[in-house]
């Protein structure tokens, strides 16, 4: 396959007259893209990104060219039939490599650039006839309470899909093999790809769901334990539980848009029940996701009233504390002060001074113990007024 210029190429819709190249400036997404090399550097061919490929007749496996062209040839060879669908698989690709596959299929050049690099928003965009859908996985670990995020990204045409990944998840292999073993589902065409796809994506968030319920059940008894480690896990539970909210909330509008074109594109009816049933699945996960955050902000709000009532209580007890402590402090300092004064008057006698009159006096040791006595009881009587005592 000849090498393409991602300059140049604007890729055009399979049945035209011709595909059409269009000069345009490279798109921010090819500067974004880590894997595409420096400019010039030779281009891995497309099969090298290719994981899983076949062309599917009534819903069975026909074949699986290992070359990409020959897969929409053969793809190609059968237009009469409308049961014949590609599928194929793409894992990491490079923007050369993707912009490669999109021109064997015809497909738009802005849904190639969104989907040339990973961390879309998950979306559903319709060009022409061709289907772009962008959905996030989500996987629950449990050890360290952490949501992992996968995306996969989907071109579904009226007779192929092609599904683009850059990292391993989510898994579709599983996606694949229940689609194979179920031909009545996969003749259906590419929109039965798109609701396995829709449904393993749905049914993955359900021990997503359960895990972090468990983990806020844990958050309300730490918090009434009042674990002071809480805040922190509460904050970073969070933090999970809206990027969560970020994956499964569009699933809504998207799920809404196809039902809503049912009718005009002419969805099979059966395949109308499923997708209901999915929008039905994510409806609840979307509402279940709403509640944990709103869980978590009234579990955030509980846990600062504890905490500010806990400190509170600390610092009456403190008050309470220094309270009794300076009681006692005004004791001591009373008692102090009244066996001062005796021991004052006594030192002061007890010099013996030649040339003091009142040691010759007759009334001096009466006086003088008066006067201690005196001193004494008004001290106390202060004290005692001012309930120092």
């Amino acid at each position: 396959m000849a090498q393409r210029n991602p300059l140049t190429w604007l890729p055009g819709i399979r049945g035209t007259a011709q595909s059409r190249r269009i000069a345009r400036p490279r798109p921010p997404e090819y500067s974004m893209d880590p894997r595409a090399g420096e400019a010039g550097s030779p281009t891995p061919p497309v099969q090298d990104s290719v994981i899983d490929a076949a062309v599917y007749v009534d819903g069975k496996r026909q074949e699986a060219p290992t070359q990409l062209s020959d897969l929409a040839e053969l793809h190609r060879r059968t237009p009469d039939d409308e049961t014949a669908m590609a599928w194929i698989g793409l894992l990491r690709p490079s923007s050369n490599q993707l912009l490669a596959a999109a021109e064997e299929f015809g497909l738009h050049e802005l849904a190639v650039e969104d989907a040339i690099v990973a961390h879309q928003r998950p979306k559903l965009e319709r060009y022409d006839d061709t289907l772009f859908v962008v959905l996030k996985s989500a996987l629950y670990l449990d050890a360290s309470e952490e949501v992992r995020f996968g995306e996969v990204h989907l071109f579904v045409g009226p007779r192929f899909v092609l599904t683009v990944r850059h990292n391993q998840a989510p898994d579709l292999s599983a996606v694949r093999r229940r689609l194979e073993n179920d031909p009545r589902l996969l003749a259906r065409g590419s929109e039965a790809v798109l609701y396995a796809v829709l449904d393993a994506v749905v049914d993955g968030y359900a021990p997503v769901v359960a895990g972090l319920q468990n983990d806020i059940d844990e958050i309300e008894t730490q918090v009434f334990e009042g674990d002071p480690a809480v805040s922190r896990r509460i904050y970073e539970l969070s933090r999970e539980v809206i990027e969560f909210q970020r994956a499964a909330r569009p699933l809504l509008p998207m799920l809404r848009s196809l039902s809503e074109g049912f009718d005009k594109y002419g969805t099979d009816e059966e395949l109308r029940r499923y997708l209901r049933d999915v929008a039905d699945h994510a409806t609840t996960v979307a509402e279940r996701v709403d509640g944990f955050r709103d869980m978590l902000q009234n579990i955030l709000t509980v846990n600062a009233t504890l905490v500010s009532e806990a400190q509170n209580e600390e610092m009456r007890r403190v008050t309470e504390a220094s309270y009794r402590q300076g009681e006692q402090v005004k004791k001591i300092s009373a008692w102090a002060a009244i066996l001062f004064a005796p021991s004052l008057v006594g030192s002061i006698y007890g010099m013996n001074f030649t040339r003091m009159p009142e040691l010759d006096w007759v009334l001096g040791y009466p006086m003088a113990l008066a006067l201690m006595v005196g001193i004494s009881v008004t001290l106390y009587a202060v004290f005692k007024w001012r309930r120092w005592m």
